[in-house]
């Protein structure tokens, strides 16, 4: 996210006075914002063809699920991306941290992966709260709530530790781990900060609950945290700036967040593209927004899936780079 340029800029005004306007006429519209704000999509709910783009956004859709003929059972074969890249970024990443340039960074790597599925397929018999299809480009299936309103309160719901389900006593593993209350503490505290700087009274609603997610692999339990805040009275005459003002999330980036993007972009050596930005829709008076992880795109070079997790001084590589593999899934 470094390089800047007068059209970025003047691309960027214009997405923010869209969504602004939109939202200030009340007209419900569809947002897909990329991790680098490179090629966002602004679209009235009117004019998003679902021939091209499908939603799910907490059940809110424009697909025909009855459409899905497939019933095939589901084959994945994963190719982990090489360990010895991941080292590679690995450590690029404790040397910043080292030094104090970052507490928390997300690293995230991409996986060839194999299935006998297409990506609309994968969108209409997955299961998730957030789920995106762009023909011929990727499908997401997030469990991740970004933001949501409900009249002047804005809520995000970062979600950080993870844990394979089926492990012995795995959610007290997962509430005791030094690692992932320190990573836990310090995204708690990054989106109370990015609340703070659009809202008011921000404050933590619910601390480190744990939410159980299936996948054609197993279970994973993740934790999560409910923070709040109050948003001006004319908040839907600004929701762009809203928007762009705590983006990208925290959850998918770090702390503190701008050098840790800095980090992200020597060490990942990829482009994200779209994963790990947001979806979401405005249904009039309300936001509805999710995180882009879990997901999958279409390349030349075949499927693609981008996964990673959060780094701090405390992180083992191996226990890193096994979280990256274990995120590899398709919640059928």
């Amino acid at each position: 996210m470094g390089n800047f340029t007068e059209n970025y800029f003047k691309l960027l005004k214009n997405v923010i006075n869209k969504i602004n306007q939109l939202s200030k006429d009340r007209v419900p519209f569809l947002f897909i914002i990329d991790f680098d704000f490179e090629n966002p999509v602004i679209l009235p709910l009117t004019e998003v063809d679902p021939n091209n783009i499908l939603f799910s956004i907490s059940g809110a859709t424009n697909a025909q699920y009855n459409s899905s003929k497939s019933k095939n059972e589901l084959e994945l074969k994963i190719y982990p991306v090489q360990k010895e890249r991941y080292i590679k970024a690995f450590n690029h990443v404790q040397n910043h941290i080292s030094h104090g340039d970052s507490f928390l960074l997300n690293l995230t790597l991409p996986s060839l992966i194999e299935t006998n599925l297409s990506l609309k397929e994968i969108f209409l018999r997955s299961d998730a709260k957030y789920k995106l299809w762009l023909r011929n480009k990727f499908v997401v299936f997030s469990p991740e709530i970004f933001v949501q309103t409900r009249e002047r309160k804005i809520t995000s719901f970062p979600m950080k530790g993870t844990i394979d389900a089926s492990l012995p006593d795995a959610k007290n593993k997962l509430l005791n781990s030094k690692k992932e209350l320190a990573e836990h503490y310090t995204i708690v505290d990054l989106i109370r900060n990015d609340l703070s700087m659009v809202a008011k009274n921000v404050k933590v609603e619910k601390f480190r609950y744990i939410d159980h997610v299936k996948t054609n692999r197993g279970g994973l339990l993740q934790m999560s945290s409910e923070i709040s805040g109050e948003l001006p009275a004319n908040y839907n005459e600004c929701i762009g700036n809203i928007l762009f003002k705590i983006l990208p999330a925290g959850s998918i980036s770090g702390a503190p967040k701008r050098k840790t993007l800095e980090v992200i972009e020597e060490a990942e050596q990829y482009k994200r593209g779209f994963y790990t930005g947001i979806v979401g829709i405005f249904d009039g008076y309300n936001i509805d927004s999710g995180v882009m992880i879990r997901y999958i795109e279409q390349t030349p070079e075949g499927m693609i899936y981008k996964s990673g997790g959060g780094i701090t001084a405390q992180s083992n590589v191996d226990e890193e780079y096994q979280e990256l593999i274990d995120k590899i899934y398709i919640p059928i």
